[in-house]
């Protein structure tokens, strides 16, 4: 039986079709959700990138492995999804890139494993590593007649004069390589080589695309797919100082956001001036980039029916963590809304036992966490002590499991932007920086080490706009989830050896 596990890069829980959205179209993810299990609430546990892999990686909480940031080193002793999927006798198979940052201890001073945090999951075999050096990628554009940069991201700069994108957003100009060339369109071809070879072994691949995350910019014809004209509005207050009234922390990063820009040249602390025509296109090119991810996802199972490979193929499709995409005067991720950690997650569990449960839509909440102990259980392999997360194939079999949860936890660290003049920022200590979220059907409490935390009433503010926590009618609720909050994290702290005892088999 083999595993085709996909990621995608940024992309929001809402943006399937299959879900409904009123206007990506995802027809080949949707054929897998109709074949399998689509889950409607699920969760990333962290953000950035570097953090929410090592999630998703490990079946860990971020408080536990502690990558909190991109480039922070996750601990060598923490086992993971690829070093375990090999006691099953699986070779995992890495096509594109997992952002691990590894235990400098390991390594002698100046190995070249240290020079990003862009490097190889352990256990993983880097078939076809891409990350943001493309490296692999642009020698496949080169051989093809391109004019490459030395660097990947390079080749996404928008055309330049390109005919129609008068009056239109920076990022309505397609790509210079056409859709075959595509990264997205590569890895899927380097993939397709590597089964072609390898029909009577069980494999285990790692599909992992950058696409939608920023630049954000797709070869033609997806971005002129989606008319800009149709988009929506971000939600978000009516003024950028009124959304950063909330809370010191949106008082400082609304304006001041960092990280990649939506498109080349761009400062991203500028995200707040971005006009209505820019937000809208921004929107369609970042469905353009989904329908051209799809399409590609769409090319790989062709290939896997054709050639009697899917109805042995475990398939889970989900992302790293979502976008902001404009809502709350902000785009990337480096904050407390449901839209920087509301991913995709669909499971097509090929086994008979499943068949009962194909097509349905799971509303429980489920995390990235949860991806590991789902993947080993299905191959039979035991589950780690270290995992926080649970296996969904319940789910996937048409059963309830008792006592699940009732709400997603996710973490992230108020140093992760990049480019403050203050780092960390607003004068906090570094062990002040962690913040914490816990959100379930109506509630939602965000806690900060080192400033006031949030309350929100989804049931009347869905938005989240309004903050309870100062507010007297909602004193008893903040209490109980303060209370929740320490339960939780007393609950999951590291437990790997804590359930075994020394001595209890002798005499």
């Amino acid at each position: 039986m083999n595993i085709l596990f996909i990621t995608a890069d940024q992309w929001r829980g809402d943006c399937l079709s299959t879900l409904g959205h009123p206007h990506v179209k995802t027809p080949n993810i949707d054929a897998i959700a109709a074949d399998g299990v689509t889950f409607k609430q699920h969760y990333a546990q962290a953000t950035p990138c570097g953090p929410s892999r090592a999630c998703i990686y490990t079946g860990m909480y971020m408080h536990n492995h502690r990558s909190i940031l991109n480039g922070t080193p996750l601990d060598a002793r923490h086992t993971n999804i690829a070093l375990e999927a090999r006691k099953a006798g699986y070779k995992p198979a890495l096509f594109g890139y997992t952002d691990f940052s590894h235990d400098p201890r390991q390594y002698a001073p100046g190995d070249y494993v240290l020079e990003n945090y862009e490097g190889v999951l352990p256990g993983m075999v880097p078939v076809c590593h891409v990350n943001s050096t493309a490296k692999p990628w642009l020698a496949d554009l080169k051989a093809k007649g391109y004019q490459v940069p030395d660097h990947g991201r390079e080749m996404l700069k928008p055309q330049l004069d390109y005919p129609g994108a008068q009056n239109k957003g920076k990022t309505f100009a397609p790509t210079g390589f056409k859709a075959q060339d595509s990264s997205a369109a590569f890895l899927v071809g380097e993939t397709i080589k590597y089964l072609s070879v390898r029909q009577s072994k069980p494999w285990f691949v790692h599909l992992s695309f950058l696409s939608p995350h920023p630049p954000y910019i797709v070869p033609e014809p997806f971005n002129n797919q989606y008319n800009a004209k149709d988009m929506s509005l971000p939600v978000r207050q009516d003024t950028p100082e009124k959304e950063a009234s909330q809370h010191a922390w949106l008082g400082l990063y609304v304006f001041n956001q960092a990280g990649d820009s939506y498109t080349f040249g761009a400062d991203s602390r500028a995200n707040v001036s971005l006009s209505d025509v820019e937000l809208r296109q921004i929107k369609a090119t970042y469905y353009g980039m989904m329908s051209e991810i799809d399409s590609q996802i769409g090319r790989l199972i062709d290939y896997l029916r054709q050639n009697e490979a899917y109805d042995n193929t475990l398939i889970v499709f989900t992302s790293d963590h979502g976008d902001m995409q404009g809502d709350h005067w902000m785009l990337s991720k480096s904050c407390y809304f449901d839209q920087a950690f509301h991913v995709p997650l669909i499971i097509r569990d090929p086994t008979t036992v499943a068949d009962q449960s194909r097509g349905t839509q799971v509303e429980a909440f489920t995390e990235s966490i949860d991806i590991m102990p789902t993947i080993l259980d299905w191959v039979g392999q035991d589950i780690p002590g270290q995992c926080n997360g649970y296996s969904l194939l319940p789910f996937c079999r048409g059963q309830q499991p008792e006592d699940w949860r009732q709400e997603y936890h996710a973490e992230f660290d108020l140093r992760s932007p990049k480019g403050y003049a203050i780092n960390p920022p607003l004068g906090l200590d570094k062990t002040k920086c962690m913040v914490s979220v816990a959100r379930g059907e109506r509630y939602k409490y965000v806690h900060f080490a080192g400033l006031p935390s949030l309350f929100f009433d989804l049931e009347d503010d869905p938005d989240e706009f309004i903050d309870r926590s100062s507010d007297p009618d909602y004193q008893g609720r903040v209490l109980e989830h303060t209370g929740k909050m320490l339960t939780w994290h007393m609950e999951n702290a590291e437990s790997a050896l804590t359930d075994m005892r020394l001595g209890d088999n002798t005499d």
